[in-house]
Order: C-alpha cells, then sequence, then structure tokens
C-alpha cells in the first residue's frame, strides 16, 4: 500500500523547513516560566507594540468580520499609492512580504530555474527558490555584505531572480545605494530583481528605486507591517513595480488573502507617521545601546542598520539555552551557516540592559 511519501512530490522530502523564533508561550511550558517574565529577543518585533490608532482601527474591524474582506485590498493601495507616488495597479498585498515572495516564486521559477543570494541572506529566498523545482545559486558574503560583482558573475541563461534584502537579515548589513544601482545597471534584461525592503523603515533615507522601476526596470521591491508597524500579528505587506508584473502576481494570489482587520490596521499605521518616526527614534538608541553594551563586554558584534544586533558569542546555541532559561529569548544563527553567533532583536532600554547581564553572566560561567 502506497505511503504518502510516494505521493508527495520528491521535492517536498527534501524541503527545508523555516524555523521561526521560538513563542514565549512554548518557553514557558518547557522551562516552568512565567510567561509575563519572559523577554522575547528573537523575531525582530517591535518593542513599542503598534500605532494606537491601528490597534483601535483593528478593533473597529473585528465588528464586521463576518463579512470577506476587500479582496483587491483597494482602501490600502490608495494610501500605499499616495506615500509612495505610483499607481494602485502597482501594488499587491500579501499575507506578509512573505506571500510576495511565493507568488514570485509561483508566477516565474520553474524546475531547474536559478536564483541568485547570498549564502546566509534571509533563508526564506533559498526556501521559495526550492519549493517550485527552482536551484538556489547562494553567493558566500564579503565581510557579511552581500558581494554585488560575484552575484553578479554568478548570473546565467537560467537565472530567473537575483534576490537583494537591504538591511540584510541576519547580518544587518547594508550595500550603499551606489552599489546597489551600479549591481542594477549591470544586470541582463531576463533577471527580475527582487528588493527586500523589510527593515528599510528603520533607515533614515532607505535606497529608492521608484524611478528605476518608472523606467521600465524589471524590480519588485517588498515591504511589511511587521517590523516598525508592529503588526506581526496580523501578516499584512505588499510589494510595488510595474503594474504589468503586478497582474502577473495576482494571477498566481490566492483570493482574500489579506484579512479585513489586518487592512484596517495597515491602513491606519500608514497614517500615523509621527508613531513610526518615534519608533525610528526608539530604535536608534537601542541599537547604540546593545551595541555599546556588546563592546564593553568585548563581544564582536557586525554593526547593524536594522533592529537588531547579530554578536560572536562563541557556541551560539548554548548561549541561546543559557539565556533562555533565564527568561530571555534570541535566535541562534546555526541554520544561516552561524553556529557561533545569535541575533539579539533591539528592545527598550531596561530589557537591553536584561539582555546584556544574561550575556555577561553566559561567558563569566
Amino acid at each position: 500500500m502506497p505511503q504518502y511519501a510516494d505521493l508527495v512530490k520528491p521535492e517536498l522530502l527534501t524541503q527545508p523547513v523555516y524555523q521561526p523564533g521560538k513563542p514565549i508561550d512554548d518557553v514557558a511550558r518547557e522551562l516552568g516560566l512565567d510567561p509575563d517574565g519572559i523577554l522575547k529577543l528573537a523575531s525582530n518585533e517591535n518593542p513599542l507594540g503598534a500605532s494606537p490608532k491601528a490597534t483601535a482601527a483593528a478593533k473597529a474591524a473585528i465588528d464586521q468580520v463576518q463579512l470577506y474582506p476587500d479582496g483587491g485590498c483597494y482602501a490600502l493601495k490608495q494610501i500605499l499609492a499616495l506615500k509612495f507616488d505610483l499607481a494602485a495597479e502597482q501594488f499587491i498585498v500579501g499575507n506578509g512580504s512573505n506571500e510576495v515572495l511565493e507568488l514570485l516564486g509561483h508566477a516565474f521559477i520553474d524546475k531547474g530555474d536559478e536564483a541568485v543570494m547570498g549564502k546566509g541572506a534571509f533563508i526564506v529566498y533559498k526556501l521559495v527558490t526550492l519549493l517550485f523545482g527552482g536551484v538556489p545559486i547562494e553567493i558566500p558574503m564579503a565581510d557579511f555584505r552581500h558581494d554585488l560583482k560575484a552575484m553578479v558573475a554568478a548570473i546565467t541563461d537560467r537565472t530567473k531572480i537575483v534576490f537583494l534584502p537591504c538591511p540584510d537579515n541576519p547580518s544587518g548589513t547594508a550595500n550603499t545605494e551606489s552599489e546597489t544601482l551600479a549591481f542594477i545597471d549591470s544586470l541582463p534584461d531576463h533577471v527580475i530583481f527582487v528588493f527586500d525592503e523589510a527593515y528599510a523603515e528603520y533607515q533614515d533615507k532607505p535606497i529608492d528605486l521608484r524611478p528605476l522601476i518608472r523606467n521600465g526596470r524589471k524590480i519588485v521591491c517588498t515591504r511589511t507591517f511587521s517590523k516598525i508597524y508592529g503588526l506581526a500579528g496580523l501578516r499584512i505587506g505588499y510589494g510595488y513595480a510595474d503594474a504589468e508584473l503586478i497582474q502577473l502576481l495576482n494571477r498566481a494570489r490566492e483570493p482574500f488573502n489579506a484579512n479585513s482587520v489586518a487592512q484596517a490596521a495597515a491602513i491606519a499605521a500608514l497614517q500615523d507617521e509621527s508613531f513610526v518616526e518615534e519608533c525610528r527614534s526608539a530604535n536608534q538608541a537601542g541599537l547604540a545601546q546593545l551595541q555599546s553594551g556588546l563592546q564593553s563586554l568585548n563581544i564582536e558584534y557586525i554593526e547593524s542598520h536594522a533592529n537588531f544586533v547579530t554578536a560572536k558569542i562563541g557556541g551560539g546555541g548554548a548561549a541561546f539555552e543559557a539565556l533562555q532559561k533565564e527568561g530571555v529569548i534570541v535566535r541562534p544563527l546555526a541554520p544561516y551557516g552561524m553556529a557561533e553567533w545569535i541575533r539579539i532583536s533591539i528592545g527598550r532600554p531596561e530589557e537591553n540592559e536584561r539582555a546584556l547581564a544574561c550575556l555577561n553572566s553566559f561567558l563569566n560561567s
């Protein structure tokens, strides 16, 4: 009698599984800790939460959850169009920006097609490529930064997509604007360039690729409401590109993929610019605090342009386990080929101090 493994697509049996940061409730249950005393600094979430305007909009939307959401996300796209000075038809909304990345796989990656990415970059690029039978071409980083010249050299006639995050996750590094523009200029016409801007709002002046999109370059930019906007639990993100490309992605998109509560919260979040400024300012202070603390502990770290710091602690797995027992959850990076490193999300000032104190205790033990 055939087993499920005999019936499933062979590629799925070797498909890696994404490992998220450990939830607070899981750690509390496993270690017998009070969940209220656990500090999660593992998933780059906003320690200030969401905009009060966004949470109020979400609560109001709950009253109409018996109705299907707007499948075309009309109101949200109108706000995005105003914010970015693009046409509403140039946006696609997803169940997080991860879904937009997956839609690109649906639309453009077939068996044997290649996708070029940095080795150790956000693992979803590799997962999406493998899911559709593609071949991930992973280019080693140069001092934890994407080696753009090597990435260009790796492009072949089979290359469909090139992925580049700015800033990168999990390193926190960012290629400069001049490097990025020169890189895009060197890409052949048959390649779609995917620019992952999940952490762009934490930068004072993020790289702007809209002029290139308006000029017809094959570029897709992706953003999320999970980071600075604090809406990770609602799973909503978006991409923007040429309208023709967006139309193709919509053919692969499931209907009603963005729920009504998430849409309402996202619309309100986009309009609360003062809250975003507050979060950006708080993150800059927290980033300086955490990096200064790591330096005082003689812990090597990668200078970050995002809302986290990646630190070389020796045994990343051991540090993860030790801090978890103290009620502080960080992210071990062995899946990214960085077994000696951990990633620490920026928290509130007192949370950063607690994380540094736990690191100090770990080193002294």
